[in-house]
């Protein structure tokens, strides 16, 4: 399976968002999850989603990501709007473009470590030779060398969340969004994990957004954005190095 490279504008930010609302309506009570929102974020960037629960964190981060569509306001990533884009042009823009970490790790039960791992790659087209390599080297980085062959059932959460880090990078996506990636790790395992994804930020210029509660991981950010009851309060660029 082959794709044609997805178009982007090498001047454009990373993303940026306009206007951006999200509002949910069950049984007559409406919700406004995310409320005129207008960010720009720069390639190469490393940043956090900060808040209480149900601020807006995870509801931005899955916008940005194309997973779910905003109510009103634009979404443009590397300088394309996908806010209109078909279902089908959106998962392949996805698969192309973004890597996603997600709370529940979202690994596919049946297959091995090693294939979930690889999964994004394989439905890239990538060849068997190269995915196998590149899993395995970051496997051997992240602790994870000899549970290659292990399905997530007979994982910690802790390895299973490895795992999803390591789908989520190895492909070398421009943008990684990560919803409390840390949440179920120690802080070793933690902190390990936030300088591989550190290192993946300043050697290949990936963009990270992260929606968390780790103090480590907001203190290691290069920019840190608060939400309230889904609007942006705080906004402040850092110079401490991820």
């Amino acid at each position: 399976m082959t794709h044609e490279p997805t178009a982007v504008t090498t001047a454009a930010p990373a993303v940026r968002t306009k206007g951006l609302w999200k509002i949910f309506e069950h049984d007559g009570i409406v919700v406004e999850a995310v409320r005129d929102v207008d960010l720009t974020i720069e390639r190469g960037d490393f940043v956090v989603l900060a808040g209480p629960s149900g601020s807006g964190k995870t509801t931005l981060l899955n916008m940005i990501g194309g997973l779910s569509r905003p109510s009103r306001g634009r979404i443009e990533v590397d300088g394309r709007d996908i806010t209109d884009l078909t279902e089908s042009r959106l998962a392949r823009w996805r698969l192309d473009r973004v890597g996603f970490v997600f709370q529940a790790y979202n690994l596919l039960p049946v297959l091995t470590a090693l294939e979930n791992a690889e999964f994004t790659m394989l439905l890239r087209g990538i060849p068997p030779e190269e995915r196998r390599s590149r899993v395995e080297e970051l496997f051997a980085e992240i602790g994870m060398e000899g549970l290659e062959g292990r399905r997530p059932g007979k994982l910690s959460g802790g390895q299973q969340q490895r795992v999803a880090i390591a789908r989520a990078v190895v492909g070398e996506p421009a943008l990684v969004l990560a919803d409390e990636p840390t949440a179920n790790l120690d802080s070793k395992t933690s902190d390990g994990l936030i300088d591989l994804m550190s290192r993946f930020n300043r050697e290949l210029g990936t963009t990270f957004i992260f929606a968390t509660h780790d103090t480590e991981l907001m203190r290691r950010a290069r920019r840190f954005i608060r939400l309230v009851d889904g609007r942006v309060v705080e906004d402040e660029r850092r110079d401490a190095p991820a």
